[in-house]
């Protein structure tokens, strides 16, 4: 293969909610093909299920990209956020530090927890629909509902204030550039982050509360060696992050698949018992929430994938658009199916080791959002026609830029 005919990725779509058809096309000819990063590297991009799959949960594929030979995502110089060296937090980002890590922050984030969380989010549903129907239609879906919530609900839970949710937007986004940042645009939002959890980690040592930033400052404190000071102001930043820009983002996506072909949003509203199996779905069918696929990862050791003998040192990029799709793994893969047997078995959420703590959360989020959705606003449709929905661009993680509703 030629320098040539490596294809540029990500690839174009058709319009914002159809996945690029390269992705299938690939899972059918070459399911492990090279791709071209923006910043010029080279990466093996993956598209069944079972490789997929694989990748993600197998140790030896391994989510530090900051070593010699990783292949750069961004066009900043340090490659971007999965690129970037973290040497006082490494040991919690794989093996033994890992799961160490994993077990503090998991009996916050277990489905029984979540779902005494289920009216509280519901509450603040209800508030930021109030507002959204007081202004009258139509109203912008992202910025009344699918923004603000996940916010609320993810600095309620570690004690931040939810009033600042535009800074967390502004460094999240920065932060996860691909091509529309600079690197001293991305160093001061991790500078400045990160000066806001530790003022944030002091105010509440002084003042604790019932959040789970209390609970991960007081074993901080103890210096019992289960999480250094870094530790916790790289987890706290993440938690505030991923809160802010993957469930917001979700929201909009969702209602934009359901309304768009407006029959599965209909379908809710004659049966409610049908809004886990649709969220389950529109995490199976969406293809926008990261641009990239899933969380890329270097290989430490040869393997085979697909009949085909990838070398160690390579860095690999699991398409979970295409996983999602893969007809070995999901009957009839393109029909929206919200009684699928299987559908919660999509890779949305990651698989092994790294599978995304925060699940149960977005998991309630979303069905609280549709439920209610559903119920007040059972007229709800799009403003505009499917294909003129855009898509954010430029960053690790998409979405839509906005999704104006009417009722």
């Amino acid at each position: 293969m030629t320098a040539d005919a490596i294809p540029e990725f990500p690839f174009d779509r058709p319009t914002a909610l159809e996945p690029p058809p390269q992705l299938a096309e690939l899972r059918e000819k070459c399911p492990v093909a090279h791709v071209r990063l923006p910043s010029g590297d080279v990466a093996t991009l993956v598209t069944r299920y079972d490789d997929a799959r694989a990748v993600l949960a197998d140790p030896r594929f391994s989510r530090n990209l900051a070593r010699e030979g990783a292949a750069r995502l961004a066009t900043t110089e340090d490659g971007g956020l999965f690129n970037r060296r973290r040497d006082e937090t490494m040991d919690i980002s794989e093996g033994q530090g890992h799961m160490r890590w994993r077990r503090l922050l998991s009996r916050w984030f277990t489905a029984r927890k979540m779902e005494v969380w289920r009216p509280r989010v519901q509450a603040m549903a209800d508030d930021l629909l109030d507002a959204m129907v007081a202004k009258g239609s139509p109203g912008n879906l992202s910025t009344a509902l699918g923004l603000p919530l996940p916010v609320r609900v993810i600095c309620a839970l570690v004690g931040a204030p939810a009033e600042d949710q535009d800074k967390f937007a502004h460094w999240s986004t920065t932060m996860l550039t691909l091509t529309r940042n600079t690197q001293e645009e991305v160093d001061q939002a991790y500078q400045e982050f990160s000066a806001y959890v530790s003022d944030l980690i002091d105010r509440n040592r002084e003042n604790p509360g019932d959040d789970l930033l209390s609970e991960l400052t007081q074993i901080t404190d103890a210096e019992d060696g289960r999480l250094s000071k870094p530790e916790l102001i790289s987890t706290v930043r993440g938690l505030l992050l991923a809160g802010h820009e993957t469930t917001s983002n979700m929201i909009g996506i969702m209602m934009a698949m359901l309304l768009a072909d407006r029959q599965r949003f209909e379908a809710v509203v004659d049966d409610p018992d049908l809004v886990p199996g649709t969220v389950e779905e529109v995490l199976r069918l969406d293809s926008t929430l990261s641009a990239i696929g899933g969380v890329p990862r270097y290989l430490t050791e040869e393997i085979t994938l697909s009949d085909v003998d990838v070398p160690a040192g390579a860095t690999l990029i699991p398409s979970i658009a295409a996983a999602n799709r893969d007809p070995g793994k999901f009957a009839d893969p393109d029909r929206f199916d919200p009684r699928r047997p299987n559908s919660n078995q999509h890779l949305t959420f990651g698989a092994g080791p790294h599978y995304c703590l925060g699940q149960p959360l977005a998991r309630v989020e979303l069905q609280v959002v549709l439920d209610t959705l559903a119920r007040r606003l059972p007229d709800l449709r799009l403003r505009d026609a499917p294909e003129e929905l855009r898509m954010r661009t430029g960053g690790m993680t998409g979405g839509l830029q906005d999704v104006w509703v009417t009722w």
